[in-house]
Formats: C-alpha cells, structure tokens, sequence
C-alpha cells in the first residue's frame, strides 16, 4: 500500500485554508456593501486553484473515476474561468502531488493521487459534518503553549494553519486554546508532525475562576468576521433560484466554495462561551437545504460532462 504524500497533504491543507479568515472578512465587507446580490461574486473572487479543488471535492472525490482535461476546464469555465487558467490550476495540482496525469495520445486523464484523496476526504468530513450540532461544555480548556523561534517562519505557519484547522485560537503569543478538550490527540499528532514537541507544553482544565471566558473567546477569535460572513452567506444563498443545468452546478459549486471556509474560521464554541444567538446554524440549514436541492442536477451535469469527452 502506498503511503499517502504528507508533504503533499500538509501543502494543500496551508494552501486551502490559509487565507480562510481573510476571505470571510472580505466576503462580510462585500454583503454589507451589496446585500449579496451578485450571483457570481463567489467566482470572481476565488482563484481558478480553489475553485478546482472545490469541483474535484464535490463532483470527482464520490466516483473515483479518471476525468479527462475537458470536463475539468469545461466545468471551471461555467464559473468564468478562462481555459488558460484553468490549465493552470490543473498543472499547480499536479505539481502539488494532488493530481496525477497520464497522457493518452494528444489528451490528459487525470486522476486523484492519495494524498489528494487524503486531502478532500478530511476536507468533506469537515465541510459537510460542520455545525449540524452544538456541544455543550463541561467548563474544560486544552491550553497548548508552543515556542517557535520568528526566524522559523515556514514553521510558525505551518503549526499556525494546522492549528487553527483544528479549531484552537491564540489570546496570547505562543498560547493555543480551545473549549475542547476531545481533539487533544490531533493537537498532540500537529505537534508530533511538526517536530516540536521539545518547545511545547498542554494540560486540561477549568479557568478556576480566574478572568473572564469570553474575554478569551474575544481574544482568540476574530468572531465578527465570522458573525459577518454567516449574515451574507445566508442573505446570498437563501434568495437563490438558479434555472438550467450548467448555472445549477455553477451556483452549487459556488456554495461549496463559500462553505468551506467556515469550518477553518469559527471554532465551534459551545453555547455558553456565546453571549448571543449564533448565525453558524442557521447558516450550516442554509448550506444543507440548498446542496440537497441543486445536488441532483448538479451531478446530472457533471456527468453529462464527461460523457461528451468521451
């Protein structure tokens, strides 16, 4: 059995998630300014890489099966990208250790390779198991304290993105928190991973009543971008009607693509480290109701895709 290509995994997972916060500040900047109206935004905005990420975790992971060049630059052609890009994005996969491509002839069949599949398989769990239910708290923090030396950027990045993807914050320099203490061994695996176990130090516990738990859920999280975002993802998706096969997978692909996002930015909190109503359910209905009822002629279309390539 071949093992899957961490380095690969770890890449992806930086590159998906990395700029996760920053796209939901923008997103929340641009509801605000246009209510959501502009059907394409999503598009527009996401790179023709994120985009083909998105189509492959949706429509290519569930089969398994070789996709011609073809379908893959018609597919991120019905979102305006140009094929030029599109070519692109798929050589960046590729080169990522992501896709791997076998030429038949003057045509490209391309297909997962394991650390791809590795990749898009975590990143469905989370997506699609995100925010269907909040947990209550037993009043327990996994408190991590890490050095990383400043001069060790691509490390710092590295244990910042992957913690993060795990749902902790930093209140303080060098300090990770979370209200969950059940993903102690995926912390304790990033720390593994990373090498840095010599630098680091964990333990599980209450506040004791020292200071106040949501001046530390404010301080590890930038939760009004989050709060923001959710507004315009629901305001965006809830009013949409697309009409015809190609502009059903298109919006599909594009509520996907904004969903994403969410699970890296808003840890979760339990109710009562939230002083009020959070969006994340309502947003998390939005998502599930809409993906069920653009999901059939979605697939239709993708499969129609690939049937014309052939």
């Amino acid at each position: 059995m071949t093992v899957p290509n961490r380095a690969a995994v770890s890449t992806g997972n930086e590159i998906i998630h990395g700029r996760a916060a920053a796209s939901l500040e923008r997103s929340a900047r641009e509801s605000s300014r246009d209510g959501g109206s502009d059907r394409r935004r999503g598009s527009s905005t996401a790179s023709a890489r994120s985009l083909l990420m998105t189509i492959l975790g949706e429509f290519a992971l569930p089969g398994h099966a070789p996709i011609w060049t073809g379908p893959l630059v018609a597919a991120l052609g019905s979102l305006d990208v140009e094929e030029k890009a599109a070519r692109q994005a798929l050589a960046r996969a590729a080169a990522e250790g992501l896709l791997e491509g076998e030429r038949i002839g003057r045509r490209t069949r391309w297909a997962l390779s394991e650390a791809g599949v590795h990749l898009l398989q975590d990143g469905a769990t989370r997506i699609y198991g995100f925010m269907r239910t909040q947990r209550r708290w037993n009043g327990n923090w996994l408190i991590v304290a890490v050095t990383v030396p400043e001069t060790q950027r691509q490390l710092r990045h590295q244990l910042r993105t992957r913690l993060t993807w795990a749902g902790l914050g930093s209140p303080a320099p060098g300090l990770w928190v979370t209200p969950d203490e059940t993903v102690v061994g995926e912390v304790s695996k990033i720390i593994s991973d990373l090498a840095i176990g010599h630098n680091s130090m964990s333990w599980i516990g209450s506040s004791a009543d020292i200071g106040d738990p949501l001046q530390v859920v404010r301080s590890a999280w930038q939760l009004q971008a989050v709060e923001a975002a959710y507004h315009g993802f629901i305001a965006d998706f809830s009013g949409r009607a697309p009409i015809g096969a190609e502009t059903v997978f298109a919006t599909q692909v594009e509520l996907v693509q904004a969903w994403r996002h969410f699970p890296f930015a808003d840890p979760a909190l339990p109710l009562e480290l939230l002083d009020h109503e959070w969006p994340g359910p309502a947003a998390a209905a939005t998502f599930h109701h809409c993906h069920d009822r653009w999901h059939r002629q979605a697939q239709a279309y993708w499969q129609q895709l690939n049937r014309d390539s052939r």
